[in-house]
């Protein structure tokens, strides 16, 4: 079983991307082969990077940091949930990413994006370079939603469309094939 960690990009208050964040939650839960963990940076509430050496030391001092570590390590995959800031990642995101180094290293992350006309393949494509030098790999299959927030209801939920679901499955199984492909290279 592929234990997958969704991390959520953004922190800021009145944020409507964690209802997207909350669909490819739930609808990569419907799967039985997967444990699935929802870290949304908004509570895990990391600090800007404030550890003094560096991650691939895995000296951590601070418990935030620990915790963050135990989180990453213990898991087979990622998807990130994606917005774009001014055609570009939210900061949380690479805070979050620059606090590890080893953690990360040999798996498989994919990607749900959001944003205007784009869908954050703006974001994604920048992101690429970063998730690559921390030795990541990042699936071709991924979900990229243009105007998102017409998707949400009045009660604050994603109603995605046929298309975004299809999307979201075959990148599920997609970054499922990498999981276990990249497991060997994982042995310690």
């Amino acid at each position: 079983m592929n234990n997958i960690k969704i991390i959520t990009s953004t922190t800021r208050e009145g944020r409507k991307g964690i209802a997207v964040a909350n669909w490819i939650t739930n609808l990569a839960k419907q799967d039985s082969t997967y444990t699935i963990e929802l870290l949304d940076l908004a509570q895990i509430n990391l600090p800007f990077m404030d550890e003094p050496n560096h991650p691939r030391m895995q000296q951590y001092i601070h418990e935030h940091t620990k915790q963050w570590s135990k989180s990453i390590d213990e898991a087979d995959a990622f998807i990130i949930v994606l917005a774009e800031y001014n055609f570009g990642f939210p900061a949380p995101i690479k805070n979050a990413l620059d606090y590890l180094y080893n953690e990360w290293m040999h798996k498989p992350v994919a990607f749900v994006s959001y944003g205007g006309i784009s869908g954050g393949l703006r974001a994604t494509q920048m992101l690429k370079q970063v998730v690559t030098a921390i030795h990541m790999m990042p699936i071709v299959d991924q979900v990229n939603i243009p105007f998102f927030a017409k998707h949400i209801d009045e009660s604050g939920t994603f109603v995605p469309d046929e298309a975004l679901t299809k999307s979201a499955n075959a990148m599920l199984k997609e970054l499922e094939r990498w999981s276990e492909s990249l497991k060997a290279m994982r042995v310690k």
